[in-house]
């Protein structure tokens, strides 16, 4: 391309990491809640982050599990966002819909009892949470 090994080794790389990057893009906005999920979401963050927290520090549950959920607060204490914030509808969103797909992940994996067992919030932030997570119904 350039004729320089090290211009082409970094145009590679950076051709690589656009592309990962838009194809995250792309299944974050697959993956993201429809509808009025997605501000439920953001309604029940505070919550949610206790919860995370709980959950990550619960022994009894599987290792990978909390593993998951600590990289996970480990994301959002971060300050950068993997899609920046001038990106409409993502911008702002990618942190709940990052959110909601590792406690779906994490909801199959330890199970509903698991969750409920450390939620700090209502029946009714409860309820959205199992709608979040793509459980049927919270109670059945």
């Amino acid at each position: 391309m350039t004729g320089s090994f090290w211009w082409d080794l970094l145009l590679g790389l950076a051709g690589a990491l656009l592309v990962a990057w838009l194809a995250l893009v792309a299944a974050l906005v697959l993956a993201r809640p429809r509808g009025g999920l997605l501000r439920e979401a953001l309604r029940l963050l505070p919550d949610v982050l206790r919860l995370i927290r709980r959950l990550a520090a619960d022994k009894t549950l599987p290792r990978g599990v909390r593993i998951r959920l600590t990289l996970l607060l480990a994301y959002l204490a971060l300050p950068l966002d993997l899609v920046p914030d001038f990106i409409p509808v993502l911008g702002y969103a990618d942190d709940a819909i990052i959110v909601t797909v590792v406690l779906r992940g994490v909801v199959r994996r330890a199970g509903l009892d698991a969750v409920r067992a450390h939620w700090p919030g209502t029946e009714d932030g409860f309820d959205a949470l199992a709608r979040l997570t793509g459980l049927p119904t919270a109670t059945g």
